[in-house]
C-alpha cells in the first residue's frame, strides 16, 4: 500500500485552478524534495494533503485512508510560518504538544533542542524567527509520524545552521516514515533527497528517482531545475 496517493488532484479558487490533474504516489521510507517555482501550486497540495483545504475533484489517501481526522494522526506537518503561541516558553509549548499528540516523544523533543542550543524557559516572543522556526522543526520531527510534509524548513536559518538541521531531518524521522520537502534552497537540500518532484502551473512535470535524473540529465538536481524552469 502507497503512503500517499492523490488521484485526479484539482483544486480552484474563484473558478481558477491551481492545481490540475495531479496524480502522485508516495512510497514508504523516501524523503522527497516537492520543488517548483512561487505561485506554481506547492502549499496548496500540501495543504489538501493535511486537510486545510478541500479538494474542487479527485481524492487523496493517506495509507489508503481519505484525508481527515485519522490521516492527521499519521501526519506531521510544518508549516512556512510560524503558529506557535509567543507567550508561552519552548517548554510549555514541548507540554501542550505532548497532551495533544498521542505520537509525540517529549524527551526526543528536549534531546533536539539542548543539541540546538535552545533554551526551554524562553518565552517564543523573545526569539528570533530563526530560533522559533528551529523549535517548530523539533516539535514536528520528535512526532512519530508516518509522512513529514515541511514546507520550506531552512527559510529563517543562516547557512551554517543548515546542514546541521538537514541532518536532524536525515536522523530523527520515524523509521519506515516518509519526508516531503518543499523549498526553493534546492543546492543545500539535494544531498539528502531520494526522490523529486517538479511542479509547474499547477501540474507536475516530473516525479523521479534523483540518481536515476541526475546520471540521465548528467546535471545536479538544482542545475536540473534551472534548466527546467529557466532561473
Amino acid at each position: 500500500m502507497a503512503l500517499l496517493e492523490c488521484k485526479h488532484v484539482y483544486k480552484a479558487f474563484d473558478n481558477r485552478f491551481i492545481l490540475t490533474d495531479v496524480n502522485l504516489t508516495l512510497p514508504e521510507g523516501k524523503i522527497v524534495g516537492l520543488l517548483g517555482k512561487n505561485g506554481t501550486g506547492k502549499s496548496t497540495l500540501i495543504k489538501l494533503i493535511n486537510d486545510l483545504l478541500t479538494p474542487t475533484e479527485g481524492e487523496i489517501l493517506v495509507k489508503g485512508l481519505p484525508v481527515g481526522v485519522e490521516s492527521k494522526k499519521m501526519i506531521a506537518y510544518l508549516p512556512e510560518r510560524t503558529y506557535l503561541d509567543k507567550n508561552m516558553t519552548v517548554e510549555q509549548v514541548v507540554g501542550f504538544f505532548e497532551d495533544f499528540y498521542e505520537n509525540f516523544d517529549s524527551e526526543k523533543a528536549r534531546k533536539l533542542l539542548r543539541e540546538l542550543d535552545l533554551d526551554p524557559t524562553q518565552k517564543m516572543a523573545k526569539m528570533s524567527k530563526g530560533m522559533q522556526e528551529k523549535v517548530q522543526l523539533v516539535l514536528v520531527m520528535s512526532r512519530k509520524a508516518d509522512l513529514y510534509i515541511l514546507d520550506e524548513p531552512l527559510g529563517g536559518v543562516d547557512p551554517a545552521t543548515r546542514d546541521y538541521i538537514l541532518d536532524t531531518i536525515l536522523t530523527n524521522f520515524n523509521e519506515g516514515a516518509s519526508v516531503l520537502i518543499s523549498t526553493h534552497l534546492i543546492q543545500d537540500i539535494e544531498r539528502i533527497l531520494d526522490e523529486v518532484i517538479f511542479i509547474d502551473k499547477g501540474k507536475i512535470i516530473c516525479h523521479e528517482d534523483c540518481d536515476t535524473l541526475r546520471e540521465r540529465e548528467n546535471a545536479s538536481i538544482d542545475e536540473i531545475f534551472r534548466r527546467t524552469f529557466k532561473c
